[in-house]
Formats: C-alpha cells, structure tokens, sequence
C-alpha cells in the first residue's frame, strides 16, 4: 500500500469481562484537501473510540469536529462506569450545545458527523452512537455487515424509490445531511446495543473510507491478523482510489479474555 500513510499507534487494549477489546485508529489527508478535517479518537483508558467528519473545509468544519470529539470525550469519562442510553442521549445534547455555541460567530455552517463504539465495562454489550453519514461496520464469522444507517436524503431516496441508487439525484442527495453535530434541530442521535464476541472486527470509518473502498475489498483487510495493518492497508486503498477525500478509520477487535 501506499508509503503516504502514517504508521498507526499500537492498539489499545481494555480486558472486560470475558472478553479483551483492542483497538487502532488513522487517518490520512488525502488529495483533495490542504488540510484534514476528521477528527479520531481512541480512547487510551475506557473502550470507547469514536470518528468525526467535518463539514466542509472551512473553520466551520474545524471547529465543529474538534468540539463535537472533545465534549463527547469528556461527557463519557465523567460519567464512567455508568454508560447507557440515558448518558449517551446527555452527551449527545451536549455535544449539540457545544457545537452550536462553536458556530455562533461564525458565517459558515459549522457541523459535522459522529460515530462512537463504546463497551460497557463488564464487557456485556457495546453501544453505536450514530449522527450523520460516517460509519460502523461489524465482520463476523465472515460477514461484513453495515451496523449504522446514513443519516442524509440520498439514503432516504434510495431506500423510499425516489430515485435509483447511481443517479445524479441520489449523487446531489448523498451530501444532505438529514442530522448531524450542530444541526439547530439539535436532532438526537441514533443508539443501537451491540452483541461483542471473540472474533468481532469493528470498523468506524467516515465517508472518505465507505465511499471510496468496495465491500469486498473492505472485508478481505478487516481480516488481517493485526489491526493496525488492517487500517493502514485501508487507509492506504483510499489513497489509492485517487485520495478524494479525509479518510479516517477505527479498528476495534474483540478477542476472549486471557485465562489468569
């Protein structure tokens, strides 16, 4: 793969339970911006990594992203070990105020997407916190599954027939975005409870992977034995696809725990 991709950091391990997860996240600018307006996190001390993809290329879209990760970081760790629906829906509000507040003086729409994986602590089950278009996939047993739903017009279309998939409608649809971070809507986000098992691989991606890596191509680098390949390998497929975009992706393994 391509020389242009950041060496990832070593993976994050967290035992829980019955299970161990690690995760890995990168991200590369790729060729159509000058700068990258994702944001990343992997969490070094909880299970929890999250993706955000700023709108735009602005200030707006800078300031949207660094907000939305770094209240909604903030708004898990204080209220570990207590994560739930009623904490991420309190974190969610937050992170909409925040980013309002972000925006306020500003003349340019400042909003972005955010997706976040959190395991509870005893390992039970894992939560998906969803609001735009960036992603979370699950590859289990050899299937490749989409987990979260694009919050924009053209999944609307295509899923009610307004239009088929390829067309120029669905093309202008894909970037209107129907909720994300800072919409004055203040839209909540999609929670989904999760299954982990040894043997899961999660991705968390924003659109510069989902868009410009296939689904075949997607399943056969999740099952590289070491994470940290894995997102450089696709990382690096973006770049190779011609690097239209941010691309960020979060890695998340869950393995059984080591016998003591």
């Amino acid at each position: 793969m391509s020389d242009e991709v950041p060496a990832p950091a070593e993976p994050r391990r967290h035992p829980l339970g019955e299970i161990t997860v690690e995760a890995v996240g990168g991200s590369v600018v790729g060729n159509r911006y000058p700068a990258n307006f994702d944001v990343l996190h992997v969490d070094p001390a909880l299970p929890f990594a999250a993706v955000a993809d700023g709108m735009g290329a602005g200030e707006g879209s800078r300031r949207a992203g660094t907000t939305a990760m770094g209240t909604l970081v903030a708004q898990v760790r204080a209220a570990w070990p207590d994560v739930g629906p009623r904490q991420l829906r309190a974190a969610v509000a937050g992170v909409q105020s925040a980013v309002r507040a972000a925006g306020a003086g500003l003349a340019e729409l400042t909003g972005c997407t955010l997706t976040a994986l959190l395991v509870e602590p005893d390992g039970g089950q894992g939560w998906l916190l969803q609001l735009g278009d960036s992603r979370a996939y699950r590859l289990r047993d050899g299937l490749l599954e989409l987990m979260t739903v694009d919050h924009t017009a053209a999944w609307l279309g295509v899923l009610h027939g307004w239009y088929p998939a390829d067309s120029p409608a669905a093309a202008r649809a894909r970037y209107q975005l129907t909720r994300y971070a800072g919409h004055p809507g203040e839209p909540e986000a999609d929670l989904l409870a999760v299954s982990l098992r040894p043997g899961d691989v999660w991705l968390l991606c924003t659109d510069g992977v989902s868009d410009q890596v296939d689904y075949h191509l997607t399943r056969e680098l999740l099952a590289a034995p070491r994470p940290e390949e894995a997102v450089r390998d696709l990382l690096g497929a973006t770049l190779e696809a011609g690097g239209d975009d941010n691309a960020t992706a979060v890695i998340v393994r869950v393995h059984a725990a080591t016998p003591h």
